[in-house]
């Protein structure tokens, strides 16, 4: 096909991203500087965001047999910007420091760098509708987050970290690559749209299942839902703070996007055999992640618990496929995205990796409330709100799924919603409680903060604010979802 100005306005927010990435690596190549390359990524991200509005009038439009862009993929890509956006903002906090002070020893420019490029992977990905698309930008997506993950170089559990994403990682786009390969032979083609097409919606010979199955294999080893959830604490918790951030929310947004479009165009998820799969494995997420972060006394390893919870309460909208789905999928992810950077984002103001590790033990949150005020008061909303507790975002996303589920009448997946509520009530609670313990001779001490520090602390502050407006007054998220519909 012949590209022409309408495709190349369409592509705004991908090119953009794209271009930034490579000044980004053009400035560290000329001269090493923290705060200018910082300065170019924040610019570009505020840049490419700004794009998506002119791309939306030359929407939807085809740019080749590999990419859908339309209303669908613009809402989530500006997700995904926003949440590098504030990611970015926080690793400069978290290596903000002169290394005499408890700074990275280490180059830190090519942070930004793989942050960039794992969010051009997952623009691709959001609004991708052929597999070899889809393929394209997982691998874009997931390739820099293994750098990413053993950024601290230095210590052990970073490195242990970047190994076991990697290693499991490459097995599931293994998987998933064997289950393209079983799809194309069956159906003679790549295009979601085609394969609908070759397939009808009749029945299915085993090797449609078997390659519906291992897409859903390794797409899971992405979203870390149960049974695939294993590398997910000890990645979290060997991470940088602001790698955990991104892992935790954009990676699995552009995942779970893309499997919501597979799913929704794909002819061989009509048949109730993967409904009846999804739902095992959205109910074995919901009560295994919530039961396994009971056990934690680690902030991060209770988040990455946290998130494979959630991430089975977004099956039961995928599952549902009609009516709310939709629009209860943008706005849980949405609340989400933000009150998981607002919880990672204050143990990446809580920590310097210089120390050899971050500060993610719940022991050393407790009085936080007599030292770091501002800190508790954001940590306190963030679990009120992954809590879904009324007032907060939280809420309003968990309510969409419960009427999702009440309306396709999926009684067990929603007995397994509440049952995994009342105990991630339990857990966020008792952080929360920590916060405002007093121990015997506790002096309130506040810190040295330095400006990137402020500028990280200022991001979480209108996080907090966001996070109580849409949970106060929803209605400009809900229209956004709304027409955000696919």
């Amino acid at each position: 096909m012949d590209l022409t100005f309408a495709h190349f306005i369409a592509l705004l927010p991908l090119l953009v991203t794209t271009g930034t990435a490579i000044a980004v690596m053009l400035l560290i190549a000329w001269k090493r500087n923290h705060r200018i390359a910082y300065i170019a990524s924040v610019a570009g991200l505020l840049l490419a965001l700004l794009s998506i509005q002119p791309a939306l009038e030359a929407a939807p439009l085809d740019v080749t047999a590999l990419l859908r862009m339309d209303a669908f993929g613009y809402f989530y890509t500006a997700l995904l910007l926003v949440a590098t956006l504030t990611c970015i903002t926080l690793a400069h906090a978290y290596l903000g420091r002169k290394p005499g002070e408890g700074g990275f020893p280490g180059n830190r420019e090519e942070l930004y760098l793989l942050m960039l490029l794992s969010a051009s992977g997952g623009i691709v990905l959001v609004t991708s509708q052929h597999l070899a698309a889809l393929l394209i930008g997982l691998e874009l997506l997931s390739v820099p987050v293994y750098g990413l993950a053993a950024y601290a170089f230095f210590n052990r559990h970073s490195l242990e970290a970047g190994l076991k994403y990697m290693v499991l990682s490459a097995a599931g786009s293994a998987f998933l690559l064997f289950g393209m390969a079983l799809l194309y032979a069956e159906s003679g083609s790549l295009d979601f749209v085609g394969i609908g097409i070759s397939l009808g919606t009749g029945e299915f010979a085993p090797l449609v299942q078997a390659g519906m199955v291992m897409i859903l294999v390794g797409l899971g080893f992405k979203l870390s839902l149960v049974p695939f959830h294993l590398w997910t604490p000890d990645v979290y918790q060997g991470a940088p703070a602001p790698v955990a951030a991104y892992l935790a929310t954009a990676s699995k947004v552009g995942v779970f996007v893309v499997l919501v479009r597979l799913y929704q165009l794909s002819p061989a998820t009509y048949g109730g055999w993967l409904d009846s799969t999804l739902s095992v494995i959205a109910i074995a997420s919901i009560l295994i992640g919530n039961l396994l972060a009971l056990q934690q006394n680690n902030l991060k390893r209770l988040l990455g618990y946290s998130s494979i919870a959630h991430f089975g309460y977004l099956l039961i909208a995928l599952i549902a496929s009609s009516g709310l789905a939709g629009e209860a999928i943008a706005v849980y992810l949405v609340t989400y995205v933000l009150t998981t950077l607002g919880a990672f984002g204050v143990v990446a103001l809580m920590s310097s990796p210089f120390k050899g590790r971050d500060a993610d033990a719940l022991f050393e949150y407790r009085g936080l409330f007599w030292r770091r005020p501002y800190l508790t008061a954001v940590l306190t909303v963030m679990m009120l709100s992954l809590a879904g507790i009324p007032l907060t975002a939280g809420f309003i996303g968990k309510f969409y799924i419960l009427a999702t589920g009440v309306q396709a009448q999926l009684w067990w997946l929603i007995g397994a919603l509440i049952i995994g509520s009342a105990i991630g009530l339990f857990y966020y609670l008792r952080v929360m409680v920590t916060l405002y313990l007093v121990e015997p001779g506790l002096m309130r001490r506040e810190p040295p903060i330095n400006w990137p520090q402020r500028a990280g602390g200022i991001m979480l502050l209108a996080i907090t604010a966001l996070a109580f407006f849409l949970g106060i007054y929803p209605q400009p998220l809900l229209q956004l979802a709304q027409a955000a519909g696919l």
